[in-house]
Formats: structure tokens, sequence, C-alpha cells
């Protein structure tokens, strides 16, 4: 007879031990099982009240389990969100995810709304996809790093087939070749594209039955995977691009292997259409950022090339040793010189593949490195003396590498293009070495100048230790007349290029 006072008792126990099913064991988020025995505990509780509400009469009733399944929801969807975010493994939060799935499935069955599980797993979805970015970010490492950056031998028709069914590529030239023959692109090629297509189906398996629309589903692929190619990949390039010892050939070989994956987007974006069903014309699908990674990439590496090309003539120039007193010029270019034209004609003989404009900028931003170091070495302030033999020996360095300029070390320069790198010095030394002011001071300004590019206050710089070396020895002894009409004509000429200055 004391129905309500047990109706009452009943109602408080069970919320008790709600509360205490609802406590997450602390290492939850170790291992599968400490979330399955949790959602075990929840399913059995709820189960039991449900049988209660249909077989008794009265002792609960719907709004009261409606107030327990209320607070058990914020309960068990806070200690998720908390358990969930210590985990780095992406399986793990993807089996979590399919706990999650029955857990919510099972209890709708009983008629408890569970949208907002479903609403939470989209959160665990953004985690689940940075757990993958950082695993692919030691994958993509791991390629980059053991890679030999050459192209890839084939032997047989097998093995041709086996690397073509890896990676889209088509050349109807190279089919046509003998064996053994060879890729243009170094193994992470492949090895990278068939990574970015596993990476696509890892984000396609937690998408699974969240009831999500294929069009949803298509897109939080690409947005993943747009994060994968702009953020992850293009850090893992960008590192190997700025290594110390990266040489110029690797740089060569990225350069070509990035115009690959740049033109094997569109297959990757096929790929994803295949897989979801949603074609590109739909309104809201997201492009592929790929071309523009593989083009940052490929522009880092360029300027790279260009840099390193610049420091290695750097090392040249440095082994420069002048005798700037020299009576009589050698018979032949500076060793230094020498070297470094040979180097450049090899390394510029590996550019053979690269894209013709990439060659070519490379060639003119070395030949411009190479004259503007040359006029400096020339206008050094601690060179305070010079003679005309230091000149002519100077001279026939510079004519080195107008003959290298005019070889056409890379194809593709109109005319005399290349040569035009040097055209400063060359006009600065003929002015000198022919003693021409007469000329030069004459068609000043014009613009069919014969010394164009000679700025007077080189001209100056350069006539001034001249002018200290006259007054030592005889080295004018050419012009036949005594030593002071020399010196007077060096002040003359002195003079007229500082009014020009002013």
């Amino acid at each position: 007879g004391a129905r309500e006072t047990f109706e009452n008792y009943y109602r408080k126990q069970r919320r008790k031990q709600a509360r205490l099913v609802l406590q997450p064991p602390s290492n939850m988020h170790e291992t599968l099982d400490g979330y399955r025995k949790y959602f075990n505990q929840i399913v059995g509780f709820f189960v039991v009240e449900d049988h209660i509400l249909h077989t008794t009469q009265g002792l609960v009733n719907r709004a009261y389990i409606d107030e327990l399944w209320e607070m058990a929801l914020s309960k068990t969807i806070a200690a998720l969100r908390t358990h969930s975010s210590y985990c780095s493994d992406p399986s793990l939060v993807l089996d979590l995810k399919n706990l999650i799935v029955l857990f919510a499935d099972t209890l709708q069955g009983y008629g408890f709304p569970v949208n907002q599980l479903f609403d939470m797993l989209l959160e665990i979805r953004d985690q689940y996809s940075e757990t993958l970015l950082k695993k692919w970010s030691g994958v993509f490492r791991n390629i980059l790093d053991s890679d030999n950056y050459s192209p890839i031998p084939v032997t047989n028709e097998e093995i041709y087939k086996k690397i073509v069914g890896q990676f889209p590529f088509q050349d109807a030239e190279l089919e046509k070749q003998p064996f053994p023959k060879k890729f243009p692109f170094s193994e992470f090629v492949p090895k990278v594209y068939n990574q970015i297509k596993e990476f696509i189906y890892a984000c396609l398996k937690f998408s699974e039955d969240l009831h999500l629309s294929s069009t949803e589903v298509d897109d939080m692929i690409r947005k993943s995977t747009n994060l994968l190619l702009t953020r992850t990949l293009s850090n893992c390039l960008q590192n190997v691009i700025k290594r110390k010892n990266v040489g110029l050939t690797e740089l060569v070989q990225i350069i070509i292997n990035t115009t690959h994956l740049e033109k094997s987007c569109k297959f990757l974006e096929e790929f994803i259409t295949n897989i979801t069903n949603v074609l590109p014309e739909t309104v809201h699908t997201t492009k592929l950022y790929g071309t523009t990674t593989f083009k940052d990439a490929r522009h880092a590496a360029e300027e790279e090339i260009y840099t390193n090309l610049n420091q290695k003539i750097d090392q040249f120039v440095q082994l420069a040793d002048y005798d700037w007193m020299a009576v009589e010029p050698g018979s032949k270019a500076s060793d230094y010189l020498v070297d470094l034209i040979g180097f450049l004609r090899s390394t510029f003989a590996v550019f053979t593949h690269l894209p013709g404009k990439v060659a070519q900028t490379a060639c003119m931003s070395a030949c411009k490195h190479l004259s503007t170091s040359l006029m400096q070495l020339l206008l050094e302030a601690e060179v305070r003396q010079l003679t005309l033999g230091a000149l002519q020996q100077f001279n026939l360095d510079v004519e080195e590498c107008e003959q290298f300029a005019r070889s056409g070390p890379v194809p593709g320069f109109q005319g005399d293009t290349l040569q035009l790198a040097f055209i400063d010095l060359r006009q600065l030394l003929d002015l000198f070495i022919q003693w021409d002011w007469s000329t030069y001071l004459a068609d000043y300004g014009q613009p069919t100048c014969k010394y164009l590019r000679v700025n007077p206050t080189t001209a100056l710089v350069l006539l001034e230790k001249m002018r200290d070396t006259s007054r030592k020895n005889n080295v004018f002894a050419q012009f036949r007349k005594n030593e002071r009409d020399k010196q007077k004509l060096i002040d003359t000429v002195a003079k007229q290029l500082r009014s020009l200055i002013n």
C-alpha cells in the first residue's frame, strides 16, 4: 500500500545508479574495450528502464525517462569529447566512431533521440582528420627521405606496366623506346600519388554510416584532401627543398617530379568522384588545390636552384687571384674562371629535362650574377691601383664568359640575349683598353652611344686606380708622349667625367 513511497524511492535510487554508470573509467581512451564497457553499461541501464516503462503501470513514465536520457546524453557527450581528444591513433578513432554509431542506432531503436550523438561524431571527424594528417606527414617524410632522386629505370614490360598501373602516366615516345629505359620521375611520384589515394580511402571510412548525403561526404573528403596537399605534403616538400645538403641534381628532379604530380591532380579528382558518385559539376563541389601545392613546391625548388648556383659561383670567384700590378697579361683566361665555366657547362647539361623557362632563367641568372661579381672584383676599394696589363688579363676572362654565353649552354635563347649579361663589363673594358675617351665623351647621353652601358661614376673609379699606377711606372709608354702629358690627359678626362656625374 505504499505505492507512492516506492515509486519515489525507485526513481531516486535509479538516478544514483545512472550517475555511477555515466562515470567513465579514467583510462577509457587507451583501449577500445574501455569505451565498449562504458557504452554497454549505459545501453543496459536504458533498456531496463524502457522494459519497465512498457511492463509496469506508472512505476516510471515517459517524462521521467526523457529527463534521465537528457542528463545521460549530455554527460556521455562531455566524456567522449574529453577522452577522444587524447587519442592520436586514427584507427582507434575510427573504431570508436563505429562503436558510437552502434550505440546511437541501438538506443534510437528504443525510441531515444540521438541526433546530438551524430552531431558530435562530426566534431570527432575533424579530430580524426587531424590524426590522419599527422600520420601521413610521417608517411610522406619517409618517402621523401628514402628517395634517390633519380629517374626510375625499367628493364622489362612487367615493371613498366606495374608503374603505369600505380601512376597515371602516358608517353607515346617512351612506350616506343626499347628496354632498358627510364621514367622521367623518381620513385617518390608513384608512392606519393598512392598515399594520397590511401588517405582518401581513410577519410571515406569515417563518413560511412553517419547518415550523410553523398554531397556532404564528397565535400568532407575534398576538404580533408586539400589540407593534406596544401599543408602536410606542401610542408614535407618545402623541408626537402630547404635542406642544407640538397644538390642541384636533386632540385632538378624535384621540379620534374612536381610537374608530373601536378598533372595527376585531375585523376585524383576523378578518383574522388568515382568513390562518392557526386559529379564535379555539382554546385558546391570543392576543387582540389593540388596544382597550387605542386606549383609552389616547384617555384621554391627553382628559387633554390638560382640561389644554389649563385653560391657556387661565389665560391669560385673567391679563388680569383689577380695581379693588379701586372705589366703584361697572361696568355690565357685565369684558372679559377676556366673551372667555373666548366662547372656551369656540366650543370646546365643536367638541366635538359627541366621545363624550358626554368633552365633559361637559371642560366641567365647565373650569367648576370657572374657578371656582377666580376664587376665588383674590378671596382673593389681594396684594389687601389691597377695596370693596363691587369685589365687585359681581366679582359681575357670576360671573353671566356662571353664565349660560354655564345655557345648556347641552354637551348631557347634568342640571338645574343645571354651575352648581354656581360655587356656592362664589355663596354667598360673596351673603353679603357682602346682608351677611347673622345668617343665616350662626345656621344655621352645619346641612345646610340657606343658606350651606353658605362656609367661615368664607374669609369671615374677605374680611372683613379690607373692614375696612381701611371705615376709610379711607365705603363703608358705606348702613348709616346712624356709623363706630364699622360697625367694631364687623365686629369682632363677625370674632370670631364666629374662634370658628367654632376
